[in-house]
């Protein structure tokens, strides 16, 4: 059996200045596979975070989900007139509230995701503007990723004298209200701003430490099964390699239902769809809309009835143990990856599916695989578990959330090539451009 380790090395490590608030965050050997908030809600902060159409679902979805992780109350607020917003790349979300119905909320803290038009949308908010702004001004935390540290933020004039990152093309724009630093994150007094889809799990943390501390960062990042070194390397397994083969653009199947881990399905979604793969998002269950694990309100593009009747390239499992459970009882989604398996097909799964899904259906018999820490105790074949990707054939599995980034471009990197996949990962941020 041929063993081939794929290491991807990016090219630099962004520099820290030395007043930077370098945030680093420890990963729990043996993390529970708890998924109910730790924080009483007696103590819960309050948590902002704006959408509007065109925003980096990647960026918005990770925010909202880990600063949930750690027990915060996190309003996600549409700016526009209606609760649901179109996001970049296809990805729908509904919010929580519309902004003009939070104006009078004492927030602790207001975070902003990027995405181009979304920042552009969230900047001509007026009544997010004078939201964020009094934030400011009274001394509380606010924060951005990507495009919106130049775009909002500094239109606002929110970070005159002050260091901040963006994504590397607005560099220049936050150059002239800002002092511009590349930075992963970057903290300076009551703004935490960042660079892009590839750091915003740090950015997330990063402000769950300045809400709760370091211990609870800790406590939350463990079960993410993050990287240790974010953006030194990514690692994929194979063994038993073979060609992934399709017609022009890959069709790929990703089924979501309540419970489903939302980062996870949203990194999937939002990578292949950047690679031009033909995505399609499948409820399992009688709605379009549903309800993730940590609360973030989805809306897929068809019932799973419907899906079916189409023929995929790939289909791909996201976790949560909700979403796994209503997968493994759907007899209509177990039979399609039985017979994408009987016809040599790619299929994939991460986090909680490998385990629940894939393992009690004998979709992994014979196979080398992986899967939530906590939940590989349930795989009949533990011998490469500790691998954050593997493919082995034609399936891949996957970790958790932290490694969601590396299993979507490793089904990049199988379809398209590594190339490919390596541009994106740059483009991410992920890899360093």
């Amino acid at each position: 059996m041929a063993l081939l380790q794929l290491r991807h090395l990016t090219l630099y490590s962004l520099p820290f200045t030395s007043k930077l608030h370098h945030f680093h965050f420890s990963s729990l050997k043996s993390p529970r596979f708890s998924f109910s908030a730790s924080a009483s809600t007696t103590m819960a902060k309050q948590v902002l975070v704006p959408i509007a159409n065109g925003t980096e679902p990647m960026e918005a979805v990770i925010t909202i989900d880990v600063l949930r992780r750690s027990g915060a109350d996190v309003t996600v607020a549409s700016v526009g007139k209606k609760l649901r917003v179109d996001a970049c790349h296809g990805v729908k979300i509904v919010a929580d509230a519309l902004v003009d119905d939070c104006k009078d909320t004492v927030f602790d803290l207001i975070a902003l995701p990027g995405g181009m038009p979304g920042a552009t949308n969230l900047k001509d908010c007026a009544v997010l503007e004078s939201a964020v702004k009094k934030q400011a001004a009274d001394g509380r935390l606010y924060a951005a990723v990507c495009a919106s540290p130049a775009v909002a933020l500094g239109s606002w004039g929110l970070l005159k004298g002050l260091k901040a990152t963006c994504y590397p093309s607005f560099m220049e724009q936050l150059k002239s209200c800002a002092t511009a630093v590349e930075s992963r994150v970057q903290q300076d007094g009551k703004v935490v701003t960042s660079c892009g889809p590839g750091t915003t799990m740090e950015f997330a943390l990063a402000l769950v430490e300045q809400l709760y501390g370091k211990e609870k960062a800790n406590e939350v990042s463990g079960p993410l099964v993050m990287r240790p070194n974010h953006g030194d390397e990514y690692t994929i397994t194979e063994i038993n390699s073979i060609e992934w083969k399709c017609d022009n653009n890959p069709q790929i199947l990703v089924p979501i239902a309540d419970g489903s881990e939302e980062m996870e399905a949203v990194m999937i979604i939002d990578i292949l769809r950047r690679a031009k793969a033909n995505v399609v998002v499948a409820s399992v269950g009688d709605n379009l809309e549903i309800l993730a694990s940590r609360k973030v309100k989805l809306v897929a593009d068809m019932l799973l009835d419907e899906a079916a009747k189409l023929s995929y390239d790939l289909i791909v499992l996201p976790g949560g143990l909700g979403g796994a459970q209503t997968f493994a009882k759907s007899d209509k989604l177990v039979n399609l990856l039985k017979k994408q398996a009987e016809s040599n097909k790619p299929y994939g799964a991460i986090c909680a599916s490998p385990a629940l899904v894939l393992e009690p259906n004998g979709l992994l018999k014979g196979k080398k695989a992986t899967a939530f820490p906590a939940m590989c105790n349930k795989l009949s074949d533990q011998s490469f578990i500790d691998n954050r990707v593997v493919v082995d054939g034609n399936l891949i599995t996957s970790r958790g959330p932290g490694t969601s980034m590396e299993f979507a471009l490793g089904i990049v990197e199988k379809f398209f090539g590594r190339p490919k996949a390596l541009e994106l990962a740059k483009v991410l941020l992920f890899v360093r451009q």
